[in-house]
């Protein structure tokens, strides 16, 4: 039951970084769009996202449960050293949904409108760069865990970890992806001129992403980052990430031919490919400190409270997939094959 928690851990993490991501993207998109084009950027993006916005936080939720109850050493961890990253990531998306909602509901002209849309557009792009540089907190082989604080400041453990050019990188890099999520999800959801505006963001946020990503690894290479090494030595992780590259070909075929389909099935395997590179190269050993590795699956909770958790989240899975597929499904999120063709033909 224990493979069928980890399962569940990692798949809730992909479906975050996916539909999340492409939920923060959508207001990066909006935010280094030109200003004419930032209407038409508001209208699209408000009928996309607007009936399944708040459905994408629940992987994130979920997420945050299992680690807190099936891995609690692992999750103390992040909890304690990430706690200020993690509280403005959480204010970030408090301010990003009241903004996306008060700049629908309220009053469609005046100042506060202004303020909602700076609001919107700066806390897309922050939150998920707050959230990148969490993770390379965890990968850096920064925190200070000790038993002896009159050595080391609070500085030292709670701030110098995470505020580092490394985890700024990792979460510029997360802050492309989504933007590129986005971009990419927006081609299928327009048409004629404004398709091509997308396609064109899609293909320049897609070069963002190699950029950040180079140099997230040309800086950990030359700093001789413990994660960096063994991720350039690991035949899987490496293997994973060629696979990616590889696939911009077809991607940015099916990007200059405003493939919708198509377009968004490379832009979720890739997302797919780099999470596995990423989760492969040091598991089980998820987080690296100044001291040591910390193994994700050492001291996880008792049997009996894996075997319900496990149980739990297989009859949640049944309930929730099938209702979260209808719904993207009812508000064309999701749309098969021959309905694509269709509309292609009209």
């Amino acid at each position: 039951m224990l493979y069928v928690v980890l399962f569940f851990t990692f798949f809730s993490l992909f479906l975050y970084v996916l539909l999340g991501g492409a939920d923060f993207g959508a207001g990066i998109v909006e935010l280094f769009s030109p200003k004419k084009d930032r209407k038409l950027n508001r209208d699209t993006i408000y009928k996309v996202m607007g009936p399944v916005w708040e459905a994408n936080h629940i992987w994130l939720i979920i997420l945050i449960v299992i680690l807190w109850i099936a891995f609690p050493v692992y999750f103390n961890i992040i909890i304690i050293y990430l706690h200020i990253p993690l509280t403005l990531v959480l204010l970030g998306i408090t301010m990003r949904g009241v903004a996306f909602i008060f700049r629908h509901y309220d009053a469609v002209v005046g100042e506060s409108q202004v303020w909602y849309n700076r609001i919107f557009r700066i806390s897309s792009l922050i939150t998920p760069i707050f959230l990148g540089m969490c993770f390379g907190t965890l990968i850096s082989g920064e925190i200070v865990i000790t038993d002896d604080y009159s050595e080391v400041s609070f500085v030292d453990i709670f701030m110098r970890p995470w505020l580092n050019l490394f985890t700024f990188l990792t979460g510029l890099f997360y802050a492309a992806l989504c933007a590129f999520l986005a971009s990419t999800l927006l081609i299928g959801e327009t048409s004629g001129e404004v398709r091509k505006i997308y396609s064109k963001k899609s293909a320049f946020y897609t070069v963002a992403v190699v950029i950040t990503g180079g140099l997230l690894l040309f800086y950990g290479f030359l700093n001789k980052m413990v994660f960096v090494q063994d991720f350039l030595a690991n035949a899987y992780s490496l293997s994973a990430i060629s696979l990616s590259a590889l696939l911009l070909i077809p991607l940015w075929k099916a990007i200059k031919e405003q493939h919708s389909l198509l377009t968004r099935f490379y832009a979720g395997l890739q997302i797919l490919l780099v999470l596995f590179a990423a989760v492969h190269t040091h598991f089980p050993n998820l987080i690296i400190t100044t001291t040591g590795e910390v193994n994700m699956m050492d001291e996880t909770a008792p049997d009996s409270v894996i075997r319900v958790l496990g149980y739990s989240l297989i009859i949640g899975g049944a309930i929730i997939l099938p209702g979260l597929f209808h719904l993207m499904k009812s508000f064309n999120m999701i749309r098969l094959p021959s309905q694509i063709s269709k509309e292609e033909q009209e």
